[in-house]
């Protein structure tokens, strides 16, 4: 049986913690039991892990503060993660030159030298896959902040069209538009390769 992100079968659903919380302010522990490992990569992916471990606690505390506004009716599924890393978006927002200068780092790296890999075929692959690396990061780095956003929430976030909308409070047309021009920029950034390779781009190796 597959299990809905955000939804825990025998367990209680995020909306009912979040409405809980509001007169149980402790309740809310159980929503960063659930989510905090998957901000916390969003995070670190697009900052850094540093930032990440900072940015983390305060989307946190942000969730926990404005919990009473939080509308189960508005939310997509039952899954708390589109508020959560909307919020963490926005955090993201406010250190907009850092993660230029990360993507701009990445861009930078050198390929691995032939002699660290002993099979010529695999230090090809290697060096392939840092060039592609490097490619998406710079691409990534010239790309408009809203474009990002909704590329990265999709990517990194694993968020579908509907749930990037709830996160940014954009109209679903607005995403799907934003998105193919992110798309699009990424294709002739890499001659026309798929984008979806975006998923193997981070400091973490």
């Amino acid at each position: 049986m597959t299990v809905e992100p955000g939804i825990r079968t025998g367990a209680e659903r995020d909306a009912s913690v979040i409405a809980r919380s509001r007169d149980e302010p402790e309740a809310f522990a159980v929503l960063f039991d659930r989510h905090a490992d998957a901000v916390h990569r969003y995070l670190a992916r697009r900052l850094g892990g540093e930032p990440a471990d900072d940015l983390m606690a305060e989307t946190f505390t942000t969730a926990f503060q404005q919990r009473h506004r939080y509308d189960p009716a508005r939310a997509t599924g039952d899954d708390a993660r589109p508020w959560l890393l909307g919020i963490a978006t926005n955090l993201v927002s406010r250190h907009r030159r850092a993660e230029a200068r990360r993507f701009k780092a990445l861009a930078r790296i050198p390929a691995p030298a032939d002699h660290e890999e002993p099979l010529a075929d695999r230090a090809a692959a290697r060096v392939g896959a840092q060039a592609v690396r490097r490619q998406l990061a710079a691409a990534l780095a010239a790309l408009p902040a809203r474009h990002r956003d909704v590329l990265l929430l999709v990517a990194w976030g694993g968020l579908g069209y509907e749930e990037v909308a709830q996160a940014l409070g954009v109209p679903i047309g607005t995403v799907r538009s934003r998105l193919h021009r992110a798309r699009s920029k990424l294709r002739e950034a890499l001659g026309g390769s798929d984008p979806t390779t975006l998923r193997e781009v981070s400091g973490h190796d």
